[in-house]
């Protein structure tokens, strides 16, 4: 790789789109049925979608992000099923072109009112990373701080921070970390993975 090939992501993205690249890993031999439900049970009208063999990646604004992430997570859940969600999001890569006309729908969404009703217990590690920035730690430590907050800190553990909680409230800081992200960084990453129902106790 050259060195203007490895400057291809230095800046900040088109618009201001949000995207995240997902996964469910449901542990059932269901999990095929689980997914689909999941899939035909939230809303994505407002967002960019592409699904793979490996992940599903949305893109648009941000709070339509978070709401369609949460969805697809909440409506997976059953509650003797261990299921957990690696995902990453991001904004500031110039590279992340598409789903630019998703900046132009209205900013209701199309999922919180079906969901504000479920609730349920998660817990989730997540890493955040500041693009570019000199004083990054500065940044990580006003995330965390978010998280302190929203009483869903637990601790922190190599190379992450540990939350647990109500699903609503990890995820929302979940958003409230991203925004805090487009309102103060070029380029951030999250890195986040979600789980509910583990048989481990620690």
């Amino acid at each position: 790789m050259g060195i203007k090939d490895s400057l291809w992501c230095i800046g900040g993205a088109s618009r201001g789109v949000t995207g995240c690249k997902f996964s469910l890993y449901p542990m059932s031999d269901q999990f095929i049925t689980i997914i689909l439900d999941s899939i035909e049970t939230t809303d994505t009208t407002k967002v960019w979608k592409l699904t793979d063999k490996l992940a599903t990646c949305v893109r648009g604004k941000r709070s339509h992000i978070a709401d369609v992430v949460k969805g697809f997570f909440i409506n997976s859940y059953r509650t003797d099923i261990h299921m957990a969600l690696e995902a990453t999001y991001s904004k500031g890569c110039p590279g992340d072109i598409d789903a630019d006309s998703f900046m132009d729908v209205d900013n209701e969404k199309s999922n919180e009112v079906k969901l504000k009703g479920k609730h349920f217990d998660v817990n989730s590690k997540m890493s955040f990373y500041p693009m570019g920035e000199v004083d990054y730690m500065e940044h990580i430590a006003k995330v965390v701080m978010i998280a302190k907050k929203n009483n869903v800190f637990v601790g922190s553990s190599h190379y992450a921070s540990l939350l647990s909680g109500d699903v609503h409230d990890v995820f929302d800081t979940i958003e409230e970390i991203c925004k805090y992200g487009e309102e103060n960084l070029a380029h951030y990453i999250l890195q986040v993975t979600v789980s509910v129902n583990s048989p481990t106790k620690l």
